[in-house]
């Protein structure tokens, strides 16, 4: 196999296939082209059978391109390689051996909103307050938990908040098991739990499996970490590629430890760096690698590139947050006119709250752009509607998406009629459906009961008929028969013309999904749907600007990236500062932002912001102090604006502002950042009276502004 289109460290990571391997692959090094050649070379030069390989990957999308890509490599389908993420994995486990965990291999899967439905439910039925105990907050904790492999029984009680937590968790899991449903968490914590208690089990995949590969490792959580141990048991050909500077996503679980510490799970692991960069411009990887260098614990990289040297960065002070985004759609005006596509370049930024102001100076330009991470096109309505459908057609046990179809399209079942099938389902053991053949031992009326027998009918009518049509023309089908499509065009109103149109993107989806399954069904199609991300999603062929939050970045690359709102609170964000940890997420988050850009990188600020209903003064992200002057250029928005805080930016007296020398701030001085025992990190706006009295008003980004006496109040200098 020709492998000399790599370079002497790729080459290494493809040739070295037996026993533990830890690849660390800087950004933009080529490492989906390593694994793609390393997945061809086992099988055309080692003689592995493709099936002898699984290959793990974060999103269904990059999964579907490695596949393609080694396809072309061998000159032939690569079908038979399980190439896929983790929860695509569990899926395909589960249907095939959850009957030893008790439960039925036609399970469903709930998304985000059926789990808060299922929470809500939840809450109602244990009498919680939900304006206390917030559904979402309660998701988050369960996911948390899930992740971390914690039963119900094991959450830990140890205060008020967990004992309500543990109940409602254990209540939801329960009401999950009537539905024969699966939440995400499951996916994965029930595949543990099958392996674990089923050794034959575990047995027939370690077999199977002769070579294992985990893309994105620095993104695995506990349970995640856990599934690849357990396949890795046997044989121990494991690689792990992955760039513990691009860890992001500790707020759901993932451990940076994982990668960092493979060497103690693996002692006789072989390490390889993969450190030159295929992507950016030497001036941008020289700042960014500024940003992360000073992580504790971090794998020693430097990335290098044979690129140019590029342009510096430009670094943009702005008078308001107005003035930032008036500059950025005024360079995206200029690089569009000097050739760059729009979908070239992108805006980054911390938190959604700030694409508002953008969305407003790029519609006054006519710009068109995309929110990726907005409301997707599997979570419209319209689209929900007739998922739900499905769901039932292919499992009449499925509770939640019942209840959702009952009265869609509208056909007089009323609350009160469902609330009485409920009753009479868990009074009598049996499922919704079931109870709907029953609805008028219920104490519904005869008219009612009349209109719930005749959508069974229409159910199983449907049911029949979905094994004699293609899937695409059986959706279509669908629509019609229960007189959805019908209802849309009598509204005619421009919502229900796009929701029509949504529905005909639907089907345009089945009939992909068709061109592209081996065996395409109803079970098939669902399980690819529920599994989509808003990665999955993006289309490079779109002629809009992107713009997204920073996690939403990752894998992405374009020739133009703007990233904004570089100040304290935004990037690091407040929620950050509590902990070293959390600080350095912040930092990996910025170089990830950075890394994405080819040619050129803007970094914006403004003094001041408006933010959750108020306008703050902000100070320059002390992140961008870490940029060397010589990799950047600085611009002052508007140029001949009046420095309205001027002693937040002692040296800011000409339109070459410089950045604030915190070295040089005296302690107490306006502009000054200090940290509070208590309220954390915080910025001196006032300051007055004799140094042994000096009164101060502090802004801290969680608790606003506070009156404090400095010699009393325990106050540190942040340097």
């Amino acid at each position: 196999m020709d492998l000399s289109t790599l370079n002497p460290k790729q080459q290494e990571a493809v040739t070295t296939t037996e026993g533990p391997l830890l690849i660390f692959a800087g950004a933009g090094s080529g490492k989906t082209r390593v694994l793609v050649h390393r997945m061809a070379y086992l099988i055309q030069e080692r003689g592995v059978k493709p099936w002898q390989i699984f290959a793990v990957t974060f999103t269904n999308k990059a999964a579907g391109e490695m596949k393609e890509r080694v396809g072309q490599l061998l000159g032939q389908r690569a079908d038979s390689l399980w190439i896929s993420t983790f929860h695509s994995a569990g899926v395909k486990i589960l249907r095939a051996h959850i009957e030893r965990l008790k439960m039925s291999p036609n399970f469903v899967i709930f998304d985000d909103s059926e789990q808060q439905t299922l929470i809500k439910n939840c809450l109602q039925e244990l009498d919680l307050n939900p304006k206390i105990f917030n559904p979402r907050s309660m998701g988050s904790k369960i996911d948390g938990a899930k992740n971390e492999l914690i039963t119900p029984e094991e959450f830990p009680t140890d205060d008020f908040m967990g004992e309500r937590v543990a109940k409602v968790y254990a209540l939801y899991q329960k009401k999950l098991e009537e539905n024969n449903a699966l939440d995400f968490g499951d996916l994965l914590m029930k595949t543990v739990k099958l392996f674990e208690e089923n050794p034959d089990v575990l047995k027939l995949y370690t077999d199977r499996f002769h070579y294992l590969m985990v893309d994105e490792y620095q993104d695995t959580n506990h349970a995640q970490y856990r599934l690849v141990k357990l396949l890795a048991s046997d044989r121990g050909n494991l690689c792990v590629v992955g760039d513990d500077d691009q860890s992001i996503y500790r707020w759901r679980g993932a451990d940076v430890r994982n990668i960092l510490d493979f060497h103690q799970d693996f002692p006789a692991a072989q390490v390889i760096k993969l450190e030159q960069n295929y992507r950016s411009t030497q001036n941008i990887l020289n700042a960014a690698g500024e940003i992360v260098k000073g992580i504790e614990g971090r794998a020693q990289k430097t990335l290098w590139t044979e690129n140019p040297e590029g342009e510096v960065l430009t670094l943009c002070l702005a008078n308001t947050d107005r003035h930032e985004a008036d500059f950025v759609v005024g360079e995206i005006q200029k690089a569009l006119e000097a050739g760059t596509p729009l979908n070239q370049m992108a805006i980054f930024y911390r938190t959604n709250a700030q694409s508002r102001v953008l969305e407003d100076s790029l519609r006054r330009q006519n710009i068109p752009y995309v929110i990726y991470g907005g409301v997707r096109f599997y979570d419209r309505m319209e689209i929900k509607d007739i998922l739900a459908y499905l769901w039932v057609l292919h499992n009449p046990q499925d509770g939640l998406h019942l209840k959702r179809i009952l009265n869609v399209p509208a056909r007089g079942i009323g609350k009160t009629s469902v609330e009485k099938l409920e009753h009479l389902a868990i009074s009598q053991g049996i499922s919704l459906f079931q109870a709907l053949s029953y609805a008028d031992q219920a104490g519904i009326a005869t008219k009612t009961a009349k209109k719930l027998l005749n959508f069974v009918m229409l159910l199983e009518n449907l049911k029949t008929r979905l094994s004699s049509q293609s899937l695409s023309d059986f959706v279509q089908a669908l629509m019609e028969a229960i007189g959805y499509l019908e209802a849309l065009k009598l509204e005619n109103t421009i919502e229900s013309e796009s929701r029509l149109e949504n529905l005909e993107e639907l089907i345009r989806v089945v009939e992909e999904y068709e061109s592209q399954a081996v065996e395409p069904s109803l079970a098939d199609f669902l399980e690819q749907v529920a599994l989509v991300n808003a990665v999955d999603n993006l289309d490079d062929r779109q002629n809009s600007l992107p713009m997204m939050t920073l996690h939403l970045a990752k894998g992405l690359e374009f020739d133009r990236v703007f990233m904004v709102g570089m100040e304290e609170g935004l990037l690091p964000h407040s929620r950050s500062l509590d902990t070293p940890e959390e600080l350095d997420e912040e930092r990996r988050l910025t170089y990830v932002g950075m890394t994405r850009a080819r040619k050129k990188l803007y970094l914006s600020h403004s003094e001041r912001r408006r933010l959750y209903g108020g306008e703050r003064y902000q100070l320059a992200s002390r992140f961008l102090d870490e940029v060397p002057e010589h990799l950047v250029e600085k611009k002052r928005v508007p140029e001949l604006a009046p420095l309205d805080f001027e002693a937040s930016f002692s040296h800011q007296n000409s339109r070459d502002y410089a950045l604030p020398d915190r070295e040089q701030a005296t302690p107490y001085q306006i502009g000054v950042r200090v940290n509070h025992p208590s309220f954390g990190i915080g910025v001196i706006r006032k300051s007055e009276g004799a140094l042994e009295k000096r009164k101060l008003i502090v802004e801290f980004p969680r608790v606003g502004y506070k009156k404090l006496i400095a010699q009393l109040s325990n106050l540190t200098i942040v340097n």
